[in-house]
């Protein structure tokens, strides 16, 4: 029986210690240990605290309060801790140089307040123990400890001054140089640089240079920028960083040499440019504008041109600031930053026939009409609610802008009819850009000058009488001539400028050059280049003047050449004049040779607009009273000079042909059963260049003046039959446009 008892003992005994045996042994299996066995540290335990700004550190001006970065814990696989509360810790134990807040990481540059009277919480304020060095912090939990921030404190900085950039040259874009700085205190003496701590870099131009945490700073797309350097809770202008500016855009036809190409009309044929800095460096991802003389019927894109119909144009690329290469004013020039390049000219030419639309008007007429050369019939005449004192056709031939001397029409130059009737302006319509964004007005009677958008605004006004304005094919610069002699301009990154007359006795025409490096203007003593590379002058690495526009340099930039109208020629090499010597027009050719690439870097360059020849001069038969428009061809082969009919008048209009110098006096048809023509008072080419719309004083008609197999000759005439204003019969159509259509 006792034995029957202490079996039965022992197993209810041993029974429950083996399961809790077991059990213990399950659970001990379960845990996950460092080194993969079944004993030591176990993960999920903190074996790292990292604590930042561990590269940089933290940077506090003498009594300056400021924070560590938050901390962070891992286990030894690299896993995140969670930690409750980290013990923040100064190797400064004397609390002078730096304190912190254990609890918290908050620092300060000499003592927090402890134990402080009144009941203000400690580590509320901080104070200054005048004392300049380094410590560091870190921060513990759970048995470990962090990396050491490094605290710089010196006193307060007052400015900033960069080190690793040489003032005296540009980089190349790609190439890397390291950036350093030198603080200062108020007082303007340096501080040790082993108390200040590293900055932190920033470009305010973004794209022009890449800096890294390190401070190295990579030069970009060309430009100058200012760098600011961040320290110590303060940012200070430190300086300028300099990317080398293109000084070569060479633009070719890709598997060609030439530099001319036919191109079928909606055919796109690509266009390369290889961009070359001063050092030899191919620029990349540059954002240049291509430009086309003749938009509408041979537009520009991007690395591209597709013709819309027959015609020719000059095909330039532009690197623009502030789009490229863009400059704080300060340092415009410096380098070359801040000033344009350009390319040589591509020339496209567009074969076939186009039809046209032709727009006519009249200064003494209330009426306007439309003429679609398809068929030749005149549209409906439309009745004006004043008479246009001027009329321009905009670009895209979408509207016909009229002036008078009550208000500025819009019409639909589609549908013929009015759009708006602005009454807010007036006077006479100069000129529309080639972007038909903005039109130059100018009101005699107010004496101001209107930049109108073709939203019907008025963007910007200037003082003075305008009489001929003429823009850059990029539609960022009108030039333009005024009433009292002034030679004017408008550029989008300068605003207005009135420029250098002193050559010119009067201005009478103005004519951008071909690229558009500039313009000239005629006069009645001479004819003057100005160029669109600002005049700057240095003092050091700061810009002390600019003059922007200046007259340009070398032997073409004033000409003996006094003319009424002038014009260029799209293939870059003539500068077209007429005036009116003894009752007769006489034509004058100024061959010449633009430079491409960047505007001179030297204090005070100004590039040359070299005369290639002699200008020479070509008399006409004609007789008249003045010289109305000297017009050439989109094809640069021919130019047809108009004028107003004196009292004798005379029945040929003169044709100027520049590959031969020679000009040829085309007589001008007279009508049966009307009256003889006796002047052509106004004209426009067709966008093929085949045919010259010119409207003609004596017979109020419109000759085509049209381009045989040898020689140009009058081979049609309409009939527009405005309605003269006062009294009876007709009127000149004096107002005259024309934009191309497809044949049908």
């Amino acid at each position: 029986m006792r034995r029957f008892v202490l079996l039965a003992f022992l197993v209810m005994f041993f029974i429950p210690v083996s399961v809790s045996i077991t059990g213990c042994s399950r659970n001990k299996s379960s845990a996950v240990y460092c080194n993969g066995g079944d004993s030591g540290m176990l993960t999920g335990q903190i074996t790292t605290i990292n604590l930042e700004p561990r590269l940089t550190g933290v940077s506090l001006s003498s009594g300056q309060m400021g924070s560590v970065g938050t901390a962070s814990a891992t286990d030894c696989k690299g896993n995140s801790v969670s930690v409750s509360n980290f013990t923040y810790a100064s190797s400064d134990t004397t609390h002078t140089l730096v304190d912190v807040n254990p609890s918290t990481g908050r620092l300060c540059a000499g003592s927090w307040n402890r134990n402080s009277a009144g009941g203000i919480a400690d580590f509320t304020y901080c104070n200054s123990t005048g004392l300049t060095g380094t410590a560091t912090v870190t921060a513990s939990a759970g048995g470990a400890t962090s990396n050491t921030v490094t605290v710089y404190v010196h006193p307060i900085i007052g400015s900033v001054a960069l080190t690793g950039i040489s003032q005296t040259d540009c980089v190349s874009q790609g190439k890397a140089i390291t950036l350093a700085a030198d603080a200062f205190d108020t007082s303007g003496n340096a501080i040790n640089p082993s108390i200040v701590g590293k900055f932190t870099f920033a470009a305010q131009t973004s794209g022009i240079v890449t800096i890294d945490e390190n401070g190295v700073a990579t030069a970009a797309q060309p430009g100058s920028t200012l760098i600011t350097a961040s320290i110590s809770n303060a940012t200070s202008t430190a300086g300028y960083f300099s990317t080398c500016p293109p000084t070569s855009i060479a633009l070719n036809i890709p598997g060609s040499s030439s530099t001319s190409v036919n191109v079928n009309p909606n055919t796109t044929q690509p266009i390369t440019a290889t961009v070359l800095d001063k050092n030899g460096t191919t620029l990349t991802n540059l954002t240049l504008t291509y430009v086309s003389t003749t938009p509408r019927t041979i537009p520009a894109a991007s690395g591209s041109v597709t013709p819309t119909f027959p015609g020719a144009a000059a095909i330039t690329a532009f690197c623009l600031p502030p789009t490229c290469n863009p400059s704080p004013t300060d340092r415009v020039g410096l380098f070359g930053n801040g000033k344009p390049v350009a390319s040589n000219n591509i020339n496209v030419t567009t074969t076939g026939l186009s039809s046209n639309y032709l727009y006519l008007a009249s200064t003494q007429s209330q009426y306007v009409t439309q003429v679609d050369m398809t068929t030749g019939n005149l549209g409906a005449t439309l009745r004006l609610p004043y008479v246009p004192n001027s009329m321009q056709l905009s670009t895209d031939g979408a509207a016909l802008y009229l002036g008078t001397s009550n208000e500025i029409i819009t019409l639909n130059a589609t549908s013929n009819a009015i759009t708006k009737e602005d009454t807010s302006i007036s006077g006479r319509v100069i000129s529309v850009s080639p972007d038909s964004g903005t039109v130059v007005i100018t009101d005699p009677s107010r004496k101001l000058i209107y930049l109108y958008t073709s939203a019907g605004v008025v963007s910007s006004t200037y003082g003075g009488v305008a009489t001929r304005a003429a823009w850059s094919t990029d539609s960022t610069t009108v030039y333009i001539t005024t009433a009292d002699n002034q030679l004017i301009t408008y550029s989008t990154p300068a605003g207005w400028h009135v420029i250098d007359n002193s050559n010119l006795t009067t201005a009478n025409d103005v004519a951008v050059t071909v690229p558009s490096l500039g313009a000239y203007f005629a006069g009645s003593t001479a004819t003057v280049g100005h160029t669109y590379c600002h005049k700057t002058t240095y003092s050091g690495t700061s810009v002390s003047s600019i003059e922007y526009f200046p007259i340009a340099g070398g032997t073409a930039s004033t000409v003996s050449a006094p003319l009424d109208r002038i014009a260029a020629t799209n293939d870059g090499a003539h500068i077209l004049g007429a005036r009116m010597v003894g009752g007769s027009p006489q034509i004058t050719d100024i061959p010449v040779t633009l430079p491409t690439g960047g505007c001179p870097t030297a204090s005070g360059a100004v590039p040359d607009f070299t005369l290639k020849s002699a200008a020479t001069f070509y008399n006409t038969t004609a007789t008249g009273n003045a010289v109305t428009s000297i017009v050439p061809a989109s094809n640069s082969t021919v130019a047809f000079v108009t004028y107003s009919a004196g009292t004798t008048g005379s029945a040929v209009i003169p044709a100027y042909f520049p590959s031969t110098n020679t000009v040829s006096n085309i007589a001008l048809a007279t009508t049966s059963g009307k009256s003889a023509p006796t002047a052509p008072v106004s004209g426009v080419f067709s966008a093929d260049d085949a045919t010259f719309f010119v409207s003609t004083a004596g017979d109020n008609q419109v000759h085509l003046i049209s381009k045989g197999t040898t020689a140009y000759s009058d081979t049609r005439q309409l009939d527009p039959k405005l309605p003269a204003f006062s009294g009876s019969g007709y009127a000149v159509p004096d107002l005259i446009a024309a934009k191309p259509r497809t044949f049908q």
